[in-house]
């Protein structure tokens, strides 16, 4: 991880609002999203305590948000974190319960305090899913039909639905569950990271549920993010050589070597960056325990008549 540059920004904790949740904000370059985003966190009637880590490459984001009430702490690291920047924020936060949210993202009033009440009820609840809706319209994101129809079992103590998969930008975590099993893995560093820390929880022992109650607004802008796609391609193999048996890890190999032979647009990228990281992959492997294995094929059967949006159910 990224050393800070500087020791970044504290206020003082509110005296009013629900003490038990900190919002976690990643951002690089894109401070007037961000001031949205801050000014509706700020608007909740949980007034969350926010940290924001800052991925700028320079200071303009820190002067935009100078001062601003929703932050209480503000982060600088060294350089690009990528999504290692949360493992920062939930590192630095003092609440039991750390919600997610990306610069141009936020929670529906309400739904932070519902969160924590159920994570105080449910000890061994790691992760809850939220419910996400997108733009000026509220359009349903198509990853909350997947989540909803997880073929995962009920599981008695916890809430919603089972899954092994999540949107980062809209989940609340029980800090110690995350910080047991490391956080987002530093090899994927982002796209499609969500799927293995949703493995990690759930191998660790702890629950990992779609609670559609609660509810996230993400309000995307076009800045050049479609060319995420190659990573979404390539971690999607990266996990498998970490997480899943050589047969299934080998069946997404082929899958992006077929794809980067056909000239499919960023396999061939994702392909170059998935033979480089495997060393790395190799030596960090560790396959999930059998409850664990056999949830995840569960969800390749499920996931096989469908096209793949987003993390893995």
């Amino acid at each position: 991880m990224s050393t800070e540059r500087a020791p970044g920004r504290t206020r003082p904790p509110t005296s009013t609002g629900d003490p038990r949740t900190t919002v976690a904000i990643i951002t690089r370059d894109r401070s007037a999203s961000l001031l949205r985003t801050l000014d509706a966190l700020a608007a909740l009637p949980e007034r969350p305590a926010v940290i924001v880590v800052d991925n700028s490459r320079d200071d303009t984001t820190r002067r935009a948000v100078a001062g601003h009430p929703a932050i209480f702490r503000l982060l600088r690291p060294a350089g690009n974190t990528g999504a290692l920047g949360r493992n920062l924020a939930v590192r630095h936060a003092r609440t039991p319960y750390v919600a997610f949210s990306d610069d141009d993202s936020w929670w529906e009033p309400g739904s932070l305090a519902r969160a924590a009440d159920l994570l105080d009820r449910h000890p061994r609840l790691g992760l809850l899913a939220a419910r996400t809706l997108v733009g000026e319209e509220a359009a349903e994101d198509p990853l909350n039909a997947v989540l909803a129809a997880s073929p995962l079992p009920p599981e008695p103590d916890l809430p919603g639905r089972p899954v092994l998969g999540f949107l980062g930008c809209a989940c609340v975590v029980r800090r110690d569950a995350f910080l047991d099993v490391g956080g987002y893995h530093p090899l994927l560093f982002f796209g499609g990271e969500e799927t293995l820390l949703a493995y990690d929880l759930a191998a660790a022992g702890w629950g990992v549920a779609y609670e559609p109650t609660l509810c996230a607004r993400h309000h995307p802008e076009d800045h050049g993010r479609s060319g995420r796609a190659f990573l979404v391609r390539r971690n999607h193999v990266l996990t498998t050589c970490l997480r899943r048996p050589w047969p299934v890890a080998l069946r997404a190999g082929a899958d992006l070597a077929r794809a980067a032979a056909a000239g499919r647009p960023g396999a061939r990228r994702a392909l170059r960056e998935t033979v480089a990281r495997f060393p790395a992959a190799l030596a960090r492997r560790r396959t999930l325990p059998p409850r664990v294995e056999h949830a995840a094929r569960l969800l390749d059967g499920e996931a096989a008549g469908r096209p793949t949006k987003g993390a893995a159910p």
